[in-house]
């Protein structure tokens, strides 16, 4: 009998990160846990993490990427298993919210990586070795995290 490998989340701005090139070492740290989780097929993010990565992509960064690109690099990160929210989601997150003290969008992430079985989150939004349903959050940008 094996064993499936256990799943992990991805906020938006670890995708953001990996296409960013003006920031040399979050986009190499980025690419890194990026390559190991299409190389392991453990890597989850949810529908809102693409709508985030896309208009991060192709509006704020200091040099935005073509939509086009933006939208092909959706199109292979949507091969992930993705969490697609329902209105009772969105409430569980509203839950979450108030019981961990953290911000709705921070809450809806926390929940879609639960909601997918991921034993780990990875963002630099909230704090790194914290627990929440169950779901470890990890910073993939902090010194010595092993990605």
């Amino acid at each position: 009998m094996s064993v499936e490998p256990a799943r992990e989340f991805v906020d938006a701005h670890v995708l953001v990160y990996a296409l960013d090139r003006t920031a040399a070492g979050k986009q190499t740290a980025a690419r890194a846990l990026l390559e190991r989780l299409w190389d392991s097929g453990t890597g989850c993010l949810s529908v809102q993490v693409l709508q985030e990565f896309y208009v991060t992509t192709t509006r704020r960064l200091p040099r935005p990427v073509a939509i086009e690109e933006a939208a092909e690099r959706v199109r292979e990160f949507a091969l992930w298993r993705t969490f697609a929210p329902t209105a009772g989601d969105v409430l569980e997150a509203i839950a979450l919210q108030q019981q961990a003290k953290i911000n709705f969008w921070d809450a809806m992430i926390v929940h879609a990586a639960a909601e997918l079985g991921c034993s780990t989150l990875w963002s630099e939004d909230l704090n790194a070795s914290q627990v929440l349903r169950g779901v470890v959050v990890r910073n993939p940008f902090a010194p010595g995290v092993a990605r």
